[in-house]
């Protein structure tokens, strides 16, 4: 189950990527163009918050439960999982990075809902979607990051 719940966090990631390189496009050109707010960019913000919703929720489990989890690992006595790289990576670094990410796309989405005029709207969701992505970007253990931190782009590989 943990090795399910891993592979399905690492898919989502990628369905996250590719809704936010969407959002993100759909907001500048909006902004840019100066178009009226469309349905379907609020459905597109929609299902980039739901993707990324779910992803904590999967994040949030393997934190607490999963294979390194903080309450199913015991550190050796005396340390500090801080000055362990991998444990301050795993929960610490990740989880803050990505709740935060989480927090500026929902506000992006809540934009959707705003009644202000649509270059306002497009203007803030290009903002907070650009910074999620920013986000993102740094916090996620990508194999370039080193043998202790760094994943597979694609579970099993």
């Amino acid at each position: 189950m943990q090795t399910g719940f891993v592979h399905l966090h690492n898919f989502l990631r990628w369905v996250i990527v590719i809704l936010l390189v969407v959002s993100i496009v759909k907001a500048y050109t909006g902004w840019s163009a100066k178009k009226a707010f469309q349905p379907g960019d609020k459905k597109i913000w929609l299902f980039t918050m739901i993707a990324s919703h779910i992803t904590l929720l999967l994040g949030l489990y393997q934190v607490a439960m999963g294979r390194y989890g903080i309450f199913t690992t015991q550190l050796p006595e005396g340390t500090s999982f801080m000055k362990d790289k991998f444990y301050r990576f795993f929960w610490m670094e990740h989880p803050v990075t990505m709740i935060g990410a989480i927090v500026f796309i929902t506000l992006a989405h809540g934009m959707s809902k705003k009644s202000v005029a649509d270059e306002v709207r497009y203007k803030k969701a290009f903002i907070f979607f650009l910074i999620a992505a920013l986000l993102i970007l740094a916090g996620v253990p990508w194999p370039f990051r080193g043998e202790i931190i760094g994943r597979p782009l694609f579970p099993g590989a």
